[in-house]
């Protein structure tokens, strides 16, 4: 699994116009899912991103974590996180996940990281055209991939 994580002052997600999913500070997860991804790596994800010391702390130090400013996180499925550009301008898919693998390990996922976060997160839609919006503060981006965890 590869996500990238963007610490934000707000972030929202719509689609068809509608809006399925907002939150102020927090993370917003852009999450790809290959065809080698394991439950052990959304555990290890998971555990990762919700104690991720990203927050500025009374000194202006990044030492705190999302529990500690209240914070929320947006889940939006990305499946050209694992875009192939090796040959040619146009990018190739296929590490990417099937939906058959990759909508089962989304959704435990999202059930993962409610519960180390110990609240609800929010969502996109698995597939859909989704416009995601987003106010990164710092910024801060970080990019994990769970193939380069050892």
């Amino acid at each position: 699994m590869i996500a990238v994580i963007q610490r934000v002052t707000r972030a929202s997600v719509t689609i068809e116009g509608t809006l399925k999913g907002q939150i102020q500070t927090g993370f917003l997860v852009l999450l790809g899912i290959t065809h080698t991804d394991t439950r052990e790596d959304l555990e290890w994800l998971s555990k990762k991103i919700v104690g991720m010391r990203v927050f500025n702390d009374a000194e202006g130090k990044m030492n705190l974590d999302l529990a500690a400013v209240g914070g929320d996180i947006l889940l939006i499925s990305q499946f050209t996180l694992h875009a192939s550009t090796k040959k040619g301008n146009r990018p190739g898919f296929t590490e990417a996940a099937r939906p058959e693998t990759a909508i089962p390990l989304y959704e435990q996922m999202i059930a993962q990281l409610t519960a180390d976060l110990g609240k609800p997160i929010q969502t996109g839609e698995f597939g859909a055209d989704m416009k995601v919006e987003l106010l990164n503060d710092g910024p801060v981006t970080i990019v994990m991939d769970t193939k380069n965890r050892i």
